[in-house]
Parts: C-alpha cells; sequence; structure tokens
C-alpha cells in the first residue's frame, strides 16, 4: 500500500534518515533542505553558487530555527566535479539531485556549459550515488523532454523531439538514468517539474522564469513582456507541490527495480494572459498604478512549446503524490514573500 505524504513524514520524524540535497542554495533545493530539516532529518547540502545564493540558506537557517540547522553540513562544491559528488554521497540514503543550470535561453545561447553541469555533472552525481550504495535516486528532469510531441495532457510513456539543448540534457539524463539501472543496479526517479513557482525563485537576471519576474515587473511598475499572443499556457505548480513529490518519490519510489519517471504538476493549463490577470488582481489593492496596467506583446521565443499540461495520474497511483496547492493558492502564498524581499 502506498503511503501518502501525511504518512510518510510521520515515519521520518520518527525514524530520521541522511540525505543529500544537490542545487541546495538554489529555489527548489533550498525548500527541500527546509523541509527535509523540519523532520528532522540529517542533510548534507551541496551548491557551487553557479545559481542558487547563501541568502536562500540564511532564509532556511533563521525560520527552521539552531537545533535544526546543527543537523545540516553545508558542502561548497560544483558537480562538474567527479571527486566532489563521490565525496557528498558518502553516507547518503537518499540523493535529491537537483543542480543543473535551467533555462531553454541559456541553453541555446551557451549549450557547452548547460552540457558539462547537466550531463556530465548528472553522470558524476548518478555514479557517485551508486559508489555509496544509496537507496534512492531522485533527480529533477523536465517537462522540456516532451519536446515537439503534440498531446495534451503529457504522459510520461509518450515524448518528442528536443526543442533546445537544455531539454536535450532533460532527456538525456533520463536515458542515463536507465542505463544506470539497468547497468549498476541504481534505483533512480526522474520528476519532470512543470514550471515550478514559489517564494524564494529568483526573479532578476535574463533567465528568470516567468512569475517571479512578472511579480517584481508589476510591484516596480516595470512593464510586462509577453512573448507571441498570450494564449500560450502551461501547467503551474507551486513549490510545496514539489517538496512533495520528492519525498514521496524517495520513500516510496514507485513499483520494480529499474527507473521511474514521473509528471510533477497539477493537471491544469493557465494561459500567459490569464497569469497576469491573476497577478495584477492580486497586487491591484497595494499597488494602485497597476489599474489600467496592459502587457506589452512581442515576438514569440524559440525553443518554446505552445502549451504544456501534465497528466499526473502515474504519480498519484504510484508514488501518493497529491498537489495540495492550485495556482492561487501558491500564487497567495508566494506574494507575500515578494512584497517583503522585492525592493521597490
Amino acid at each position: 500500500m502506498i503511503r501518502n505524504f501525511t504518512q510518510v513524514r510521520a515515519d521520518l520524524v520518527s525514524k530520521p534518515s541522511s540525505w543529500l540535497v544537490t542545487g541546495a542554495a538554489g529555489f527548489i533545493g533550498s525548500h527541500l533542505l527546509q523541509t527535509l530539516l523540519g523532520l528532522g532529518q540529517r542533510v548534507v547540502a551541496m551548491d557551487n553558487f553557479a545559481t542558487g545564493y547563501r541568502r536562500n540558506l540564511d532564509q532556511v537557517r533563521d525560520l527552521v530555527g539552531p537545533e535544526a540547522w546543527s543537523r545540516c553540513r553545508f558542502l561548497e562544491a560544483d558537480i562538474r566535479d567527479a571527486d566532489a559528488c563521490a565525496a557528498a554521497c558518502q553516507g547518503a540514503e537518499y540523493v535529491l539531485h537537483q543542480a543543473a543550470l535551467g533555462s531553454v535561453p541559456r541553453s541555446i545561447e551557451d549549450p557547452l556549459t548547460s552540457n558539462a553541469a547537466n550531463v556530465t555533472g548528472f553522470v558524476n552525481m548518478a555514479w557517485g550515488a551508486h559508489k555509496a550504495g544509496v537507496r534512492r535516486f531522485v533527480y529533477a528532469s523536465s517537462s522540456a523532454v516532451y519536446g515537439d510531441h503534440p498531446d495534451l495532457p503529457k504522459v510520461e510513456e509518450r515524448i518528442g523531439g528536443p526543442l533546445s539543448p537544455y531539454a536535450v540534457t532533460k532527456f538525456v539524463n533520463e536515458v542515463y538514468g536507465e542505463v544506470f539501472a539497468r547497468c549498476y543496479g541504481l534505483r533512480p526517479v526522474g520528476l519532470r517539474y512543470f514550471n515550478v513557482f514559489g517564494p524564494r525563485q529568483d526573479p532578476d537576471g535574463a533567465y528568470a522564469a516567468v512569475i517571479p519576474r512578472w511579480i517584481a515587473s508589476l510591484i516596480k511598475g516595470e512593464p510586462i513582456l509577453i512573448n507571441g499572443d498570450g494564449e500560450t499556457s502551461r501547467d503551474f505548480c507551486y513549490i510545496a507541490n514539489v517538496v512533495q513529490a520528492n519525498i514521496l518519490a524517495a520513500v516510496n519510489g514507485g513499483p520494480g527495480e529499474g527507473q521511474q519517471v514521473f509528471n510533477v504538476a497539477l493537471n491544469q493549463r493557465t494561459t500567459l494572459n490569464e497569469l497576469f490577470a491573476l497577478l495584477r488582481d492580486r497586487l491591484l489593492g497595494e499597488f494602485p498604478h497597476l489599474r489600467g496596467c496592459t502587457p506589452v506583446y512581442r515576438e514569440f521565443r524559440a525553443g518554446d512549446v505552445r502549451h504544456s499540461q501534465a497528466d499526473i495520474t502515474k504519480a498519484r497511483t504510484q508514488l501518493g503524490y497529491e498537489p495540495t496547492h492550485d495556482i492561487a493558492a501558491g500564487l497567495d502564498e508566494s506574494l507575500a514573500w515578494y512584497k517583503a524581499n522585492v525592493v521597490r
């Protein structure tokens, strides 16, 4: 019988385990770190600060308190360093591998660096996890692997051709996951994230995700730029759902000894025009300059898929995954953090 998240959390509190979280200073990694420490777990947190921030670790430390923070050991290291990966995996029962270089546009501009981090780094981590004998190796895949496959909602067994170097790297991760399961007995679980958002997601820089970037721009009174006509749609997934999926994947893992791959999302679609209205309406009471605000439309962006929506039946039935936040609830929780942390 598959345990639900409430049962898994209770089990972890009663019998703590040792975890490795890569990319722990990043957006998703820092939330995993916060949750695990809050559940009484022992965590090695690894990051090289290429895209993560020390301030994220500082916020986690302040939120969990000194006793919980004492169970965290931070390792500043790069996943492209095989020896560092092997050392980080020693003693870990579960590995949550989040470290990567995200962003389709970044990969188009610089495919070599994306490949080095996302492919070589993945192999280093998987090999280190195998040599250390970890129970479960959970890694961040992406909805980008669906590429040009037209069907909606997206089902794990049917993917298309990749549309960007970033998509290729995540597809290769899944191929390597299969090979490591067959050749070495590693038990990988790939989680195909669909447009994750939430507190601590960076709103700045050329590769910022749409939700944090738009929140910051709306607060500051800057123009909102939409690539295309605004009817492009995404399955936006709040960070609490992603944390749940990672922990369930590690502990429940899915059936069988080979690799498992799961969609992590809501099975809902929100267009960019709808997203703009959701954000503007929530901010309007506190920021009256948004009254009458409309977006600026420009050309479609290379490498972007038109629509994205996940079938989450497999995660529900095999992991016990049950999203707790839809996009509205996630935005409500996120906005408080952005209001406090975005400089106006």
